[in-house]
Order: C-alpha cells, then structure tokens, then sequence
C-alpha cells in the first residue's frame, strides 16, 4: 500500500527548539559551577537523550548528569520550552500529509510531557494522531526505544508503510533499526554527512519538499 504512517522528530524538524535547549543548557551549567558556552560548543544538545550529553560534555557520571537534568528542567519548563518555534513552511506540510490521508506522529527523545505541551502551544497538535517521547524520569529517552514505542502504540505491523522524518543520525538509526523508511531533513541541526553516514533514504533541503517528496514517493518509496 506503500507510506501510509508519517513519524516527525520534534527539535530541529517541527520546530527551531535551541534556544531554549541552550539557554537551559547554560542554566545548568552555572548553577552547577561551571561556565557559560558558547551556541557552537553546546548545539550537540538538540537531539540526543540530555543525561547521555551531559554526561559527555562534562566528564560527569551518569548519576550527576541526572542533577545536571534536573537544573536544566527548572529553566526549560517555564521559560525555556517556550524560547522556540514553528520553522517556516511545516504547518503547510502537515495540512497537505493529513488531506492525503496519511497518519502522523511524533517521536521525540524529549520528555513526553514537554513535547504535547510545545505541540498544544504552537497549534500543530491537531495534525497528529499520537505524540510519543521519553518518560520524566529518564526511561526511553533512546531514539530507537521511542520509534518502537509510538510503533506498538499505533500497532503499526506493516513496517514498510512508515517513514521517519528527522535532521539528526539518531532519528536515522532508529528508523533503520525498528525496520521503517527513514526521510533526513537539512534545515534543523544535522548534516549531510551526518544523515548520509547513516544510510538516510532520501534528504532535503526545506519544510515544503517533506511533504512534496513523501506525496510523490509514498507508492514507491524504494
């Protein structure tokens, strides 16, 4: 029957979400005694599970990174969550995915919380029909375990006829590894090489060709 199921990532694919990943980020980071950075040191943030990138970026353990967690929430859920916004050209994709009849989602390492409330604020939730994320105490924040989720939610059996959308590796892999088609966006916070280097189907360049391209490709994706 070919894509009948279209699965979004949230940060960098729905919505412009860094400045208020990194001005929780930078939050976190003084209240925990450290200094400031920069966007370009920071940027890895959008995407990946927070405690894994904390974790990382500042040699911590995997139990300190959950505090470090915690400092960024008490910024990102009152101001930080709102410090975003509906890239250009996504509100049309959507009204054009749904009048072809195809069922949309969305799968997002952010807690699920956040990410209905961001949906609900900036007016897109009506155009999905399930909205899966992590847990708020720091259970399936992998992208893989998300995907499969929202999958199994849906009882989504026939994984030949669902695509993810996503601008990072992780969105890519995770598509790969629960067996489902997979679309890389350039716009968000990924790269070419990034979203080649793990065997992204097809790509573009901006909001308007996500749906042109799934539309046109939907019978024969392959």
């Amino acid at each position: 029957m070919g894509i009948q199921s279209v699965i979004f990532d949230l940060d960098g694919t729905l919505t412009d979400s860094g400045p208020g990943i990194l001005n929780s980020v930078n939050y976190a980071l003084e209240k925990a005694g450290r200094k400031r950075e920069d966007l370009e040191k920071i940027r890895g943030f959008i995407g990946p599970p927070l405690a894994e990138q904390f974790e990382r970026f500042c040699g911590i353990t995997r139990e300190e990174s959950f505090q470090m967690v915690e400092y960024y929430r008490e910024y990102y859920s009152t101001k930080g969550i709102f410090e975003n916004r509906v890239y250009e050209g996504i509100e049309e994709a959507l009204q054009s995915l749904t009048e072809k009849g195809l069922q949309l989602m969305i799968a997002t390492s952010k807690p699920e919380h956040f990410a209905k409330i961001i949906a609900e604020h900036f007016g897109f939730a009506k155009y999905f029909c399930f909205i899966g994320g992590a847990l708020l105490d720091g259970r399936r924040t992998d992208k893989t375990e998300v995907i499969e989720y929202v999958l199994r939610s849906m009882k989504i059996r026939m994984r030949n006829e669902a695509v993810m959308v996503g601008d990072r590796s992780y969105d890519m892999i995770g598509a790969a590894k629960t067996g489902i088609h997979s679309l890389g966006v350039l716009y968000g916070y990924g790269s070419r090489e990034e979203l080649i280097n793990t065997k992204a189907e097809r790509i573009v360049s901006c909001p308007e060709e996500v749906a042109s391209v799934i539309i046109k490709n939907a019978d024969n994706w392959i």
